[in-house]
């Protein structure tokens, strides 16, 4: 396996956030223009629209979302607000409703608010069965594989960790966050954006740090989809270990597995 230096230029790194941070703001405000219809609204929003046409604007709704899922992108209201569902959002409730009533019944999948402050929506597997497990059960590619280790990580350490902790893990499984890997190419990149832009990690600055430094904590789409059962076996195995031989842990991700169900 090649490895090839890449370097991380604060600058742009810093351009990133400040175009990032504008940007939410903009969004906010598109939110908070939009107000959530009563029932009666809804009702007479109905009476103006054929069924067709509420179907029609529902499929492209759940065309919007499974797109946006692929990538693990959770979905902002003001998003679907402004890029989907558009003028018909007097029966938004309505349209949402059916949405998710499609995703349990046709594709298995739950449609979850997962930040009522900016209404933001994921799609998790739905867990009907009392003795389904859950779905992230094990490392079923290279990332998945990079992102249970982090979770694992975490997990052990109480639920926080520092950066330097991960970035010294997975240095020991040679996936150093300075290079550019074969596999997952920039590795920050994917740990601190990507991972932390699909909700399975949270990335969060420490105050009064000089130089600045992060920690990790698992986010929640990562709480909605990963079982710390599984995570706990995954260290095991790593670590060539029983799971129970880590008494805490151990009676955290049982107590967690039976909340799950």
């Amino acid at each position: 396996m090649t490895h090839r230096k890449r370097s991380f230029g604060s600058q742009s790194f810093s351009q990133n956030r400040r175009q990032s941070s504008s940007s939410g703001t903009q969004e906010d405000h598109e939110d908070s223009m939009f107000t959530q219809p009563s029932t009666s609204q809804v009702l007479r929003g109905l009476e103006n629209l054929t069924p067709a046409q509420v179907d029609q604007k529902t499929s492209e709704v759940i065309q919007y979302l499974l797109v946006k899922d692929q990538k693990k992108i959770p979905v902002r209201r003001a998003d679907l607000v402004k890029h989907v569902v558009k003028d018909y959002r007097n029966v938004y409730p309505e349209i949402m409703k059916r949405a998710a009533r499609t995703f349990e019944q046709v594709f298995g999948l739950k449609l979850v608010e997962i930040d009522s402050k900016h209404h933001t929506y994921i799609l998790i597997n739905n867990l009907e069965a009392a003795d389904r497990p859950p779905p992230v059960q094990c490392p079923a590619n290279p990332k998945l594989g990079l992102l249970f280790v982090i979770l694992g990580v975490t997990f052990m350490k109480g639920g926080v960790v520092r950066e330097n902790v991960i970035w010294n893990t997975l240095k020991k499984l040679r996936v150093d966050s300075g290079e550019k890997h074969e596999e997952f190419g920039d590795v920050k990149r994917l740990v601190t954006e990507e991972f932390v832009r699909q909700r399975y990690l949270e990335y969060v600055r420490i105050p009064h740090t000089e130089p600045m430094e992060h920690e990790f904590r698992w986010g929640q789409r990562a709480d909605m989809e990963v079982s710390k059962a599984k995570i706990l076996e995954f260290m095991g195995q790593l670590h060539e270990q029983d799971p129970q031989s880590w008494t805490q842990q151990f009676r955290e991700a049982q107590s967690s597995s039976s909340s799950q169900r």
